[in-house]
């Protein structure tokens, strides 16, 4: 019975990641026709989107290398782009924390915008899941997204440069966001974390190596805490 249910949570979590795929595809093409025109060939190109696995950080280091930025610098503004996962990772401890460490491991490496969004929303409306529900539901949200960006990220590399701009492919990455972040606006504190951050990437819009963004990160996650504790201390008092 458990290893149905947990099956069923698996399909659940694969129907809900399944819609990303028209993001993710349009998004990995992006990704592969920009490392050819970076100078990596494919072996590369497919070297770094399945180890590092993290759209924004490989384009952020792509660009700086481009650029020609020193290697510490590279590395530590990736790092500093992709620290939004920590942050993910800290919302889904105390929800899959107690999972055997390879299920988190595999959790870890697979844990992106996607599978999180859906995750941390489906955890929260039903917190009685299981610990193996919700690592099946986890595994199930990223089956969709994760095949389709490493195949897409090969067809970029490959087509490169002949792929046409008309076909407005950087058009990917802000629709999926605001895909994620909409299901998630349910109450006060979730808009106010959301405002703040909006609000800090815009005046740190020009930090150096994208700092910016951590900086808006921490920003909403303190606003959004302290919206929280407000709200629960006047719900104490009513």
């Amino acid at each position: 019975m458990a290893s149905t249910t947990s099956n069923s949570f698996y399909w659940r979590g694969f129907r809900d990641g399944a819609p990303f795929v028209f993001v993710a595809f349009p998004f990995g093409t992006l990704f592969g026709v920009f490392a050819t025109e970076a100078g990596l060939n494919i072996v590369q190109t497919m070297a770094l989107t399945s180890t590092v696995f993290a759209g924004a950080a490989q384009f952020t280091a792509l660009q700086l290398l481009q650029d020609q930025t020193p290697t510490a610098i590279i590395l530590v503004s990736a790092l500093a782009v992709n620290l939004r996962m920590a942050m993910y990772s800290a919302s889904l401890t105390p929800y899959l924390g107690a999972a055997p460490l390879w299920q988190r491991a595999a959790a870890a490496y697979l844990l992106v915008d996607q599978s999180y969004a859906c995750s941390i929303v489906q955890f929260e409306k039903e917190p009685a899941m299981t610990i193996a529900q919700r690592i099946a539901y986890f595994f199930g949200s990223a089956t969709p997204v994760t095949p389709v960006w490493i195949v897409a990220t090969y067809l970029g590399a490959v087509l490169g440069t002949r792929i046409p701009e008309s076909w407005a492919l950087d058009f990917a990455l802000p629709i999926a966001f605001l895909a994620m972040i909409g299901p998630m606006m349910r109450t006060l504190p979730h808009v106010v974390a959301a405002l703040v951050a909006i609000i800090a990437s815009l005046l740190s819009a020009g930090v150096p190596y994208n700092l910016g963004l951590l900086i808006a990160g921490c920003a909403g996650m303190i606003a959004g805490a302290q919206a929280e504790l407000i709200a629960t201390r006047k719900s104490a008092k009513a």
